[in-house]
């Protein structure tokens, strides 16, 4: 016979979660109480979620989007990429943040270095003013973008990327190199879209919100360059092959994903940025 999830489990899931019992601690006692896992995985997924959405419905917040998530729950010491192990070296809760070690090799970074060169530009910004592109003063980088799998280096990362963080390749916007220079920055912002910019609802046709960030790191500028998470005191050294992944289930300040990429004071900055949208990214 099924086992329903019924109201009253479910309230029991929330006056659990708001007793501050964890949530292995939770599945441990439904367990024990005779529910299958799978059952009382989904029973607290969904229950969860819609209370957290209900409370953010109540104050005012737009609605969350499932996420990219890195397998991250047991402490792993590498991730599977498909064709490369990956070290984590670091996980943060609020916000989400995995920094990943090794997720590049040297001879990849030096290839997409080389390959971006004849194409850099001035660095321009999503408008959502308009829907458009334009330069942001917050932004003096160089950069240029490789369409989705456009060459067989291209396609490996991103193949890697999607299954470090469990989210289709298709998704994916195409990869960004970005070059930085003594005096360069990228000051603090968010990478989601504002919802209540007129431009938004033209750019979410292409593939819904973004809802996570890969920043990999290409070189070692000599000083400076690190990416930082202000409302966190978190910041993040440029090493190379290494990168930092951040995700944000709803497009608001509350997902405390605020960063940027700290000036570079000697020597030149490398990175290659991949974002992910909800949806397949045309």
């Amino acid at each position: 016979m099924s086992q329903q999830i019924t109201p009253e489990l479910r309230q029991w899931i929330v006056d659990q979660a708001q007793a501050g019992h964890s949530a292995e601690s939770v599945l441990q006692s439904m367990k024990a109480s005779g529910w299958d896992e799978d059952v009382a995985i989904d029973a607290m997924e969904t229950t969860l979620r819609g209370h957290l959405d209900q409370q953010a419905a109540e104050q005012g917040l737009p609605p969350s989007s499932r996420v990219p998530e890195p397998s991250v729950e047991e402490s792993p010491l590498y991730l599977d990429g498909g064709d490369r192990q990956v070290a984590v070296l670091s996980v943060m809760a609020s916000p989400r943040v995995v920094v990943f070690g090794g997720l590049l090799s040297d001879e990849e970074c030096d290839a997409l270095i080389e390959a971006a060169k004849p194409r850099l530009s001035r660095s321009l910004t999503v408008a959502t003013k308009t829907g458009g592109e334009e330069v942001n003063a917050d932004r003096t980088s160089q950069g240029m973008f490789f369409q989705r799998g456009e060459t067989d280096l291209v396609r490996r990362i991103e193949a890697r990327i999607a299954k470090l963080v469990n989210w289709p390749e298709i998704n994916g916007e195409g990869l960004q190199i970005l070059q930085y220079v003594p005096g360069t920055e990228y000051k603090p912002h968010y990478d989601y879209f504002d919802p209540d910019e007129p431009g938004t609802p033209t750019i979410l046709k292409r593939g819904g919100q973004r809802v996570g960030t890969v920043v990999m790191y290409l070189n070692e500028p000599e000083k400076g360059g690190g990416t930082v998470f202000p409302n966190v005191h978190l910041s993040v050294a440029p090493k190379r092959g290494n990168a930092v992944f951040f995700s944000y289930e709803r497009p608001h300040p509350s997902t405390r994903t605020l960063h940027g990429g700290a000036p570079v004071t000697a020597g030149e900055k490398w990175i290659a940025t991949k974002w992910l949208r909800e949806r397949e990214f045309r």
